[in-house]
């Protein structure tokens, strides 16, 4: 299979090109020297979308390029980055694929679920209605109206993504320093929710979406069981045999992060229940499970 992807040399694209292969990738990234020297020499590499004038030649999309959003204050300049690298990239791709006389047969398009905006801690699953009342929700709605664009020429998958689990990069990655010292904690009062996948099963979903030609809409990227944030820490202090009891307390993040607060401060607890209805079956859908093999 030919496959197009943007944000391939990233933390989940370059696990998901590497669990793959046996098909062929067109990596669409802004360095290319720096991205082959990362997935290697068999892959075809792109500067820019304008390189492209249609997409009959892939045989599917995978497209996972965005900013990362948890990094750091939102300044302007930041939601403004945030935006463009989700927005304007997905633009041109349903432009080349309105081009296209032979469209690919899949385009899977990635979202996060801070969609659903902030909840209490009762289970959100695809049928849930949408309240985008802050930045990061607005940011994945507008880029979700993107994406359904490729409705109407292939089919379309949407994966609405929770927290990725693994040491290598994401939440986990920046968690671990200060718990391996011992220095941890919950966040705020430890209330919110937060739904995580181990980033092995994140890729598998990716590729059964690929495979599966019934499979179509939007999918929560998450495991099945969702926890409290001081189940999280908790859980996450006991496979490495420390403590947990220096909590981030809500006014300090608030002023070391301003608005970007929210995303650590509330939470949803979402359910993947479309993935499951497929047929996809989770190999780590409990936490202790999911630490315990990423920290052994």
């Amino acid at each position: 299979m030919q496959i197009l992807i943007t944000g391939g040399t990233g933390f989940i694209g370059q696990a998901l090109i590497a669990s793959l292969p046996h098909h062929e990738f067109t990596v669409l990234t802004r360095d290319t020297k720096r991205a082959r020297q990362r997935l290697g020499d068999r892959h075809t590499y792109l500067s820019s979308l304008a390189q492209l004038s249609h997409l009959s030649d892939f045989d599917a999309v995978i497209n996972l390029a965005g900013e990362p959003i948890a990094d750091g204050r939102w300044t302007i300049q930041k939601k403004r980055a945030i935006c463009d690298s989700r927005w304007q990239i997905t633009a041109k791709l349903t432009a080349l694929l309105d081009n296209s006389q032979e469209p690919p047969r899949c385009w899977l398009n990635a979202s996060a679920i801070g969609i659903y905006g902030p909840r209490d801690s009762t289970p959100v699953d695809e049928s849930a209605s949408l309240q985008a009342t802050d930045f990061a929700a607005q940011v994945c709605e507008r880029w979700e109206q993107l994406a359904r664009r490729a409705e109407e020429r292939t089919r379309l998958c949407i994966l609405r993504i929770g927290l990725v689990m693994h040491p290598e990069g994401g939440a986990l990655k920046k968690m671990l320093p200060p718990f391996r010292l011992g220095l941890g904690g919950r966040i705020g009062d430890g209330q919110q929710m937060m739904s995580w996948i181990h980033r092995d099963d994140l890729v598998a979903l990716f590729g059964f979406l690929l495979e599966n030609d019934d499979a179509c809409g939007v999918f929560n990227a998450t495991a099945p069981n969702p926890v409290s944030n001081q189940v999280f820490t908790e859980t996450l202090a006991k496979t490495l045999g420390k403590p947990a009891l220096l909590p981030a307390p809500e006014f300090a993040l608030k002023l070391a992060f301003g608005e970007m607060s929210i995303l650590l401060l509330t939470g949803q607890a979402v359910v993947p229940r479309a993935a499951q209805d497929a047929g996809f079956i989770f190999h780590y859908p409990k936490l202790d499970e999911a630490l315990g093999q990423l920290l052994a």
